[in-house]
């Protein structure tokens, strides 16, 4: 218990460096990439299908979150309670969640509970049972998630830019649906969500722990082998984000503002995307990056702020937050938007490009401590197609980069200028701050 409780399997630095990954492939055709780590009795499974968000009715949004919350609130000839006191006798984790882009989910077992913890993520999978007690108590919860997001400054910011960057498509909805969506959605959509993203088409699977190949095997067909061959995916169009150059204030009578700032990125597949990571880096992730020394050392202005790269399946973006007091929000804004035209302007130093790429190499490993960052990890670089040897590639992809690169790549990302959304009071933003 104590061990499932944790949630760990600690692989260790060197352990991490040198992992195998297996490729098992199951009689039915089913893949998933294994790592063996014998050392401590825990199995930790990740897996992905492609639906997400996109994939609800314009007039029910919140769709893929609900059922994602039902999947392991009772199913087959267990009912909530039954279930979930079965998966807690067994010490089971098991746990789902929506994106925009896909379903994810999650399974951690003792190894001597291995086969019934696969029968019981097969009947969440194939059998869940949407009883109508559950699917209210959930949506009432889901309803109550929405109603504080309608309040929340940060909640607000970042549902002004998604919506803002993303007009007339999936990408702009709220993925937790609106008070309005979520009465609207039946048990009938909930089952036909289910049946129409839950196939063997677009899964993606990882397994870390105490496990052999042909266990796996074995396993992979008795709990995935019972889903459809195909998916019913609608259609998502790929899409560039709009309203760069554009400020959205939010006014609110709350004492911080909440800054969002952002615009294209580059693609998980352009040949640009490494050189992108590391200018990224220089820029807002991290303490030791431009943004955070200029907005937070030496001004104080804000506890944090950062800024990643993110990468959608129909659209690529960076995108950062910060929040400041009120009075700030105009100095704060101006800084970001300083630092982010120098970056294009002129890119990282020789310094700069050097202490990332060395940071970006150290950390990953480092970050490799746990089952289920290794499993989440394996399942991410399955959707993104990086290949089983990404991990050993990876160093070399960075070293890589030149100072040239990183300044070219630079004045692409970056030289459109920013999107920008504030929730607050946004007092001196119209005296301060001023577009790229």
């Amino acid at each position: 218990m104590a061990l499932i409780a944790a949630a760990v399997l600690w692989l260790g630095p060197a352990s991490a460096h040198a992992t195998t990954i297996e490729r098992v492939v199951s009689p039915g055709g089913i893949e998933a990439w294994l790592v063996r780590e014998p050392a401590v009795p825990l199995i930790f499974v990740n897996f992905a299908f492609v639906g997400g968000s996109s994939q609800d009715p314009q007039d029910k949004l919140g769709v893929a979150t609900l059922a994602a919350s039902l999947w392991n609130d009772g199913a087959g000839h267990l009912n909530a309670k039954k279930f979930n006191a079965a998966l807690e006798n067994k010490a089971i984790e098991l746990n789902f969640s929506a994106g925009r882009d896909h379903v994810r989910g999650s399974l951690l077992t003792l190894k001597e509970n291995r086969d019934v913890a696969f029968d019981y993520l097969r009947l969440a999978l194939t059998a869940p049972r949407f009883d109508t007690a559950d699917v209210e108590r959930a949506r009432a919860q889901l309803m109550s998630q929405v109603r504080r997001q309608s309040t929340s400054p940060s909640s607000i910011a970042i549902l002004r830019w998604w919506e803002t960057a993303f007009p007339d498509h999936p990408y702009g909805r709220p993925v937790f649906g609106t008070v309005d969506s979520l009465p609207r959605i039946s048990i009938d959509d909930l089952k036909a969500y289910t049946r129409r993203i839950l196939a063997r088409e677009t899964l993606k699977i990882a397994v870390v722990g105490d496990i052999d190949a042909e266990t796996l095997s074995r396993l992979l067909d008795r709990t995935f082998g019972a889903l459809p061959a195909m998916s019913e995916l609608q259609p998502v169009a790929d899409v560039n984000p709009q309203g760069v150059g554009h400020h959205v204030f939010n006014q609110l009578d709350v004492p911080q503002s909440v800054v969002l700032f952002g615009g294209p990125g580059i693609a998980r597949t352009d040949p640009d995307f490494m050189a992108a990571f590391v200018v990224n880096h220089v820029l807002g992730y991290g303490s030791s990056s431009r943004l955070y020394r200029n907005v937070r050392e030496k001004r104080g202005l804000a506890y944090k702020i950062s800024e990643s790269l993110l990468w959608l399946k129909h659209a690529s973006i960076f995108l950062g937050d910060t929040s400041t007091h009120a009075e700030s929000a105009g100095e704060t804004i101006g800084i970001i938007q300083h630092e982010v035209h120098r970056m294009a302007e002129s890119g990282p130093t020789e310094k700069e490009l050097a202490e990332s790429k060395s940071f970006l190499k150290n950390s990953f490993v480092l970050g490799l401590d746990t089952s289920s960052k290794l499993a989440s990890l394996l399942v991410q670089m399955q959707l993104a197609n990086l290949g089983m040897d990404y991990i050993e590639r990876r160093s070399a992809l960075i070293d890589a980069v030149t100072l040239d690169d990183a300044r070219r790549v630079a004045m692409r990302m970056l030289g459109p200028g920013l999107l920008i959304t504030v929730a607050g009071r946004p007092l001196d933003i119209a005296s301060k701050a001023t577009g790229n």
